[in-house]
């Protein structure tokens, strides 16, 4: 009974309320999800609190996919998009709470978690919950990083 608790907790938290289940393009809606969330959000939550909170859900979103992992016996699951909300969230901290800059920031997420260049692809080449998540991080430290870079430049 507690075992069957936690996987549909971390099945529902994992899949971001089953937006990992949708046909098409997952990872993109749930990135979408995120970014909603951030726009939502962003006004009330000063930006170290919004690093805090995202560091939190890092972590929270190894174990999700330590359960996930082993239950449905996938290295990566599609259906886990939990790390692409926090990788678009990494992605999205600093940015003006404005939404061209929020597109802009899930434009360089999607494209590095997609194209998944050199320190993406290592990560997504862990074999355990880790991987699930640090490729998206990479992806979501690249993401803002090239951003706040034409944030400076504009």
């Amino acid at each position: 009974m507690k075992m069957a608790l936690s996987f549909k907790l971390s099945e529902l938290i994992g899949t971001v309320f089953y937006i990992g289940r949708m046909p098409f393009a997952p990872g993109t809606l749930g990135s979408l999800a995120a970014l909603i969330t951030w726009y939502v959000i962003k006004p009330i939550m000063i930006d170290p609190l919004f690093l805090l909170v995202t560091g939190g859900l890092f972590f929270i979103g190894i174990a999700i996919s330590e359960i996930l992992t082993k239950e449905w016996d996938k290295k990566d699951p599609k259906e886990i998009v939990f790390d692409e909300w926090v990788g678009m969230w990494i992605a999205l901290y600093l940015c003006p709470h404005e939404i061209k800059w929020g597109f802009v920031a899930f434009i360089f997420f999607r494209l590095f978690d997609i194209f998944k260049p050199g320190p993406v692809q290592v990560m997504d080449d862990m074999d355990d919950s880790i991987g699930v998540m640090m490729d998206d991080v990479v992806a979501g430290i690249l993401a803002c990083l090239v951003t706040q870079s034409i944030l400076y430049f504009n």
